[in-house]
């Protein structure tokens, strides 16, 4: 038990669990969009308040929502590590450096990528998860029982618009975030080979621009075609 705890603890096993829960994140995002894009089929929102009733109340669910949190901060909390580790290891830059040439744009700013991704996700849960839980001005949907979840969605992309911008300036980001972190998060784990590295590339680009596209493309539709 003692070598593990210790492996865990080195930067080694830190960059481990940095890339395990950044798989598991990279699954929510495919579970979150595939849900979210019921919003564009056209039917006044009857299958997304579905899926979304669904969502709150399934208690298996309310199990994955924990799992998910303890994801979320053992990330967030492992890069903190990480980072801090970076720079006590050299607290004095070098004299000359050129980090263009040895890292790419997306590696040298995780940090910063990561921070405003978060950053939004905090305003994110409070406009949306917070209010549909406990805010009472939402209205019921239609001959149901439960709240309207697409009138919550509609009605915050439209009249905050300040959000709608937040959240297409924070899928940039995630993009950024994503590009990097999805190749990274393979060679951490030691799958890395000659031939199946520029495929694991393609696909990490494809899932950085399309799922950060799929969100974003959520308050485009209600601000300018809704």
């Amino acid at each position: 038990m003692q070598w593990f705890i210790k492996t865990l603890t080195s930067s080694i096993g830190q960059k481990i669990l940095m890339s395990i829960t950044g798989f598991f994140l990279i699954l929510f995002l495919i579970v979150h969009i595939s849900g979210n894009l019921l919003l564009f089929k056209g039917d006044g929102g009857v299958a997304f308040n579905a899926y979304a009733h669904f969502m709150s109340t399934a208690m298996i669910l309310r199990v994955a929502e924990i799992i998910l949190v303890l994801g979320f901060g053992l990330h967030i909390y492992t890069a903190w590590l990480l980072t801090r580790h970076n720079i006590q290891s050299r607290p004095q830059n070098y004299v000359y450096t050129q980090p263009q040439a040895n890292s790419s744009w997306f590696s040298r700013n995780m940090g910063l990528a990561g921070s405003i991704v978060l950053i939004f996700l905090l305003v994110h849960l409070h406009n949306f998860w917070f209010r549909y839980k406990f805010q009472a001005e939402i209205p019921l949907v239609a001959g149901g029982d439960y709240k309207d979840m697409y009138w919550l969605v509609k009605t915050v992309f439209i009249q905050e618009w300040w959000y709608s911008i937040l959240y297409i300036v924070a899928m940039v980001f995630l993009s950024f975030h994503l590009v990097h972190g999805f190749e990274s998060a393979f060679q951490t784990l030691g799958i890395n080979h000659k031939k199946y590295t520029p495929l694991i590339k393609t696909i990490g680009l494809l899932f950085a621009i399309v799922v950060p596209a799929g969100f974003a493309a959520m308050p485009i539709y209600f601000l300018f075609f809704n």
